[in-house]
């Protein structure tokens, strides 16, 4: 007997806030308004630190990188909510899927490594405020953010490719608003173990 291919799933239904029907539209004002007041304010941050010569300095270049990094991790789910919010449930591609969540894994690895830089920055800043210019000058800061979003770059590739390669055969209904990691191995058929024991791990 020929084993059969499991992976019929071919695209995905989004169910978003289906249970809050009567709150659509207020719950798609309410994320807009919030969406662009973040899009706006990192937008400023980044302009206001790239025209401001004094606030040229290693605490507010990862600030910049920060909100540049934040205008995109928080387009990668929001623009798709408010479509779900607008058309009361949303069809997605397994190929969009998966690359939905590369780009949130991604992103959100890049934002933890980056916090992890700041906040060393901060510790050298406090504890070694006179050779502070010395141990964190611009070269190393510009490397600090390259290997932030190097590693992140790395940190999303693997939970994607072993997500894509898990075996969907229906309900192929997500409990979310977007392609996130639990509710994409709660629909597969296959076993999950290894694929939940390395993102642990990672």
């Amino acid at each position: 007997m020929e084993p059969q291919n499991t992976s019929t799933v071919t695209n995905f239904q989004l169910l978003g806030f289906q249970n809050l029907l009567e709150w659509q539209t207020l719950l798609f004002v309410i994320f807009l308004l919030i969406y662009c007041l973040t899009i706006t304010g990192n937008v400023i941050i980044i302009t206001v630190v790239s025209q401001d010569q004094r606030l040229h300095s290693p605490m507010y270049m990862f600030l910049q990188h920060l909100s540049f990094l934040e205008v995109w991790y928080t387009s990668t789910t929001v623009p798709l909510l408010l479509a779900n919010l607008l058309s009361w449930g949303q069809a997605i591609s397994f190929s969009a899927c998966m690359a939905q969540l590369y780009f949130f894994v991604f992103l959100g690895a890049t934002e933890c490594f980056l916090l992890a830089i700041m906040a060393y920055d901060r510790y050298l800043a406090i504890c070694s405020p006179l050779r502070y210019p010395f141990l964190m000058h611009r070269e190393l800061c510009t490397r600090l953010v390259a290997f932030s979003w190097c590693t992140g770059i790395g940190t999303g590739f693997l939970p994607s490719l072993m997500i894509s390669r898990l075996d969907f055969c229906g309900p192929n209904e997500i409990n979310h608003f977007f392609c996130d990691l639990p509710p994409l191995m709660q629909l597969s058929c296959s076993s999950v173990y290894i694929t939940e024991v390395t993102i642990f791990i990672l």
